[in-house]
């Protein structure tokens, strides 16, 4: 069939035509490897799994099963208007590859998870798109494919210490800040990473001609509103002349940033390394609806990892972690009150904290009216588009200890990656990227988790947190729904204080770098009316379809 015009189209390349064009005789097609006759996907020049070169092309019969959809109905985009289905479908010559698709011809209401789908392309320009319909015959649902790891036994992949000796003993936190945080501040981002930096060096009683590093997530580039322009933007407003510095999107999100400059001043290249996070997200969306920033590549072809996911709509992480919370739901009978839960102590916590976005008490009949965005995600679902900036000094825990404040130590990190990055190749019933290193923090610790005191996990969306939850087994995997029920366990008297500033769901959406500045704030005792009594450790998470990371704060006695 013949689509409409202006739908994002994928970038051909010579590695990838094969696959776009392969519809134009109905016929669809994949990498396989020649050694172990596995599919590949996306195309690569070497297989996953026994790493041989030899590769050819191999056309399939277009059936599949169909493990995973949601029902978009907040994003629109030119050719695709909403309502319309994203999907996961796993190929049956072999379940390992999964496609991001569109489902079509059918009623969404009609659609379960385990139906036979097949094929049917939609051409449009030079691409010829595959989309899925419900086959004819449908029989008993089939069972979704297992995971690459499966997430109880992350574990037992973990490698071990490389060394006795912890980096993580030789750094401490000495000095935390934060801008305003806001909607449509209308604040230039530099202005507000400055007013976060500001505030971290003066809190942790230092001066800026004692700041000899530099670190942030995700660095200079074209990161629309996620940034103020990195490393070179602060470094050319302050004139700090670090001796180390660090920035870039491939680490565990803020959390990278903050760990690689631990590893910095352990390693003696850094006696104060300045860590910042800045999203002006709010004003540069408003400038973009009024026309002051132009979305850049209109009417262009998508490449690298959104070919993959943008020609079907599939523009946002929630479109990804909406079929992962489906998953969940439908394995380990996860509800949507179960989420509800992690939505409505977010907001309790929320009440307390001045500086959080969204205030208002929220019931649970409020979480479950709101508006759908991308079943099955409601609005509070989803974390709260902000401007903010947030800053935190790593320094070496010889220098912290004659500072002002008592120093905050690192226990131990989490990072190891054990999921497949690729987003709709990955684990199905979790976050990706939160089992590696979930696994990895315990290896480095002789702590546990009924030792931790208070956790701020990653909450871009309710199953990011859940997922983190069950990861760092604060409950068993499949466990979250007695765990969650009620929210008393996790309630700032429960057993699992949680996300006690707000989180992202209603303080706002830093990225993770909030989630530090209340890990550090908690065990300061300077929480306020919001203060975990006698907190000692806390657990933080950061990372959304990124690499994970994981880092354990504790006190100094």
């Amino acid at each position: 069939m013949t689509g409409a015009p202006g739908r994002p189209l994928p970038s051909i390349t010579p590695e990838t035509e094969f696959f776009w064009t392969s519809g134009a005789d109905g016929r669809l097609r994949f990498q396989e490897c020649e050694s172990c006759s596995a599919l590949v996907h996306p195309p690569q020049p070497v297989c996953r799994h026994c790493r041989g070169t030899g590769l050819r092309v191999r056309e399939v019969s277009g059936r599949a099963t169909l493990i995973g959809f949601t029902l978009n109905q907040r994003f629109s985009m030119p050719g695709l208007p909403a309502p319309y289905v994203v999907a996961q479908v796993a190929i049956e010559e072999d379940p390992r590859v999964r496609l991001t698709t569109n489902v079509v011809e059918c009623d969404p209401g009609s659609l379960e998870l385990g139906m036979r789908m097949e094929v049917v392309f939609e051409h449009v320009e030079d691409v010829w798109l595959p989309l899925f319909r419900p086959a004819a015959e449908q029989g008993e649902p089939a069972e979704l494919p297992r995971d690459e790891i499966e997430p109880g036994q992350a574990w037992r992949h973990v490698r071990p210490m490389a060394t006795p000796e912890k980096f993580e003993d030789k750094v401490a936190i000495t000095g935390i800040g934060s801008s305003e945080i806001g909607r449509r501040l209308m604040v230039p981002p530099l202005s507000l990473t400055l007013r976060a930096c500001e505030r971290a060096i003066a809190d942790a009683g230092l001066t800026l001609d004692d700041i000899d590093g530099l670190a942030t997530y995700p660095g200079a580039g074209n990161v629309g509103g996620f940034g103020e322009g990195g490393v070179t933007a602060l470094e050319g407003a302050l004139g700090i002349r670090p001796t180390w510095y660090n920035g870039g999107m491939e680490t565990f999100g803020p959390s990278g940033s903050l760990i690689a400059a631990m590893l910095a001043v352990a390693g003696g290249l850094a006696r104060h390394v300045l860590c910042f996070r800045t999203l002006w997200e709010a004003t540069h969306a408003q400038q973009m609806r009024e026309g002051k920033i132009s979305m850049g590549g209109a009417g262009g072809r998508v490449a690298g990892s959104g070919s993959w996911f943008h020609p079907f709509g599939a523009t946002s992480a929630a479109h990804t972690l909406a079929q992962n919370a489906q998953r969940h739901f439908h394995r380990f009978g996860t509800t949507r009150e179960t989420l509800g839960w992690i939505a409505l102590n977010q907001r309790a916590n929320a009440a307390l904290n001045p500086d959080a976005i969204y205030r208002d008490p929220m019931t649970m009949d409020d979480y479950l009216q709101a508006r759908p965005i991308t079943s099955p995600f409601g609005l509070y679902d989803c974390d709260v588009p902000c401007d903010g900036a947030v800053a935190v000094i790593v320094s070496a825990v010889d220098a912290a200890r004659d500072l002002p404040k008592p120093p905050v130590l690192v226990e131990a990190v989490g990072t190891q990656i054990l999921e497949r990055i690729d987003w709709d190749q990955s684990t199905l019933t979790h976050e990706p990227q939160v089992l590696g290193p979930a696994a990895h923090l315990w290896t480095r610790t002789s702590l546990r988790p009924d030792d931790v005191d208070v956790a701020q996990l990653y909450d871009g969306f309710t199953i990011n947190c859940l997922s983190w939850i069950e990861a760092l087994g604060f409950c068993g995997i499949g466990e979250a729904k007695d765990f969650l029920d009620g929210g008393k366990n996790i309630a700032r008297d429960g057993v699992l204080p949680l996300n006690t500033h707000g989180g992202q769901l209603s303080h706002g959406r830093t990225h993770g770098m909030g989630l530090v500045h209340e890990a550090i704030v908690q065990l300061r005792g300077e929480g306020g009316p919001r203060q975990v009594p006698g907190a000692r450790v806390a657990a933080v998470s950061s990372g959304g379809l990124t690499p994970g990371g994981a880092i354990l704060f504790r006190t100094d006695t």
